[in-house]
């Protein structure tokens, strides 16, 4: 008969979680995660089969606090801007979280078309509200996308680095000058065709 588990699932994975936005990733080993639950790495490996298992449903965890913040700038107006501003106030109150997440280096190389997709499961949803939002086409929505993810992973990552420290209203009015340029230089473009 296998032992009994000492700590549940979740308390495993919070317990990973808040060692990994203390420390960083590179901290999150069984021998820590033992120390933080004042144990030994044993009982982890009742309820895991291995490290790899738990870093896996960390970064699942890590994904779930990140959607949280999506949804959240989703339900504001302008929701794509929104999802920018909660983009980067992730950054700041989860810097390690979000390092992990947006700042890791990716085994192959996507360009840029793939990347948004790869790394933000909401790619699709945050879409459909620019286009919706701004009135354009799909094509113009993406190349929005696409220009102000850019400016926006640049803000958040100075954050998350703590390189830079930026006002809300500061956020607001930058993204608000880029998003608006950006859109006149597609409007133009659509007239122009």
């Amino acid at each position: 008969m296998p032992p009994k588990a000492k700590f549940t699932k979740a308390e495993i994975i919070e317990a990973a979680l808040n060692i990994v936005r203390a420390d960083g990733y590179e901290a999150l080993t069984s021998r820590a995660l033992g120390t933080y639950l004042g144990s030994s790495a044993r009982p982890i490996f009742t309820v895991f089969k291995n490290m790899e298992e738990v870093q896996q449903d960390m970064i699942k965890s890590a994904k779930a606090l990140y959607k949280e913040y999506v949804n959240k700038g989703l339900t504001t107006e302008p929701p794509f801007k929104g999802v920018g501003t909660q983009y980067i106030l992730f950054a700041v109150n989860e810097p390690k979280l979000f390092q992990l997440l947006f700042m890791t280096e990716q085994k192959q190389i996507p360009d840029l078309s793939g990347v948004l997709s790869l790394i933000d499961e909401s790619y699709e949803q945050i879409l459909l509200s620019i286009q919706d939002d701004y009135k354009i086409c799909k094509a113009a929505g993406k190349k929005l996308y696409h220009h102000l993810w850019i400016y926006t992973h640049g803000i958040a990552t100075l954050c998350a680095t703590k390189m830079c420290r930026f006002t809300d209203e500061e956020i607001s009015t930058m993204i608000t000058e880029v998003c608006m340029s950006i859109l006149k230089k597609l409007k133009e473009g659509e007239n122009n065709d």
